[in-house]
């Protein structure tokens, strides 16, 4: 499997996502290339289909399957829903779940 990361510079939910994607990988025992790229101009936000930073994709598909079919691409922050609420880097839950999908 493999998990891409595109953040912008300066993002300071990249690091905390890195480390939940690591952490998970860790915990369902899988084997996963991590890849971190930083997007910085427009060009490549629409190339990858960019929602903000920090935008996790598994083997090219968003982690967020609500945010699957979006096209509101650009350079900003994203937040990813957690229940009732708005976090800055995706759930555990929603990561896992994007794994295991992969993994199918």
């Amino acid at each position: 499997m493999k998990i891409e990361v595109f953040y912008i510079d300066g993002c300071p939910n990249h690091a905390p996502t890195v480390e939940r994607i690591k952490a998970m990988l860790q915990d369902l025992e899988v084997a996963g290339e991590l890849v971190e790229s930083v997007v910085d101009d427009s060009a490549t936000v629409a190339a990858l289909r960019f929602l903000g930073s920090p935008t996790v994709q598994i083997n090219g598909i968003d982690v967020e399957p609500s945010a699957r079919t979006s096209n509101q691409f650009g350079y900003m922050c994203r937040t990813y829903a957690n229940g009732p609420s708005q976090e800055g880097i995706p759930s555990r839950q929603l990561i896992r779940a994007a794994m295991m999908e992969a993994c199918k």
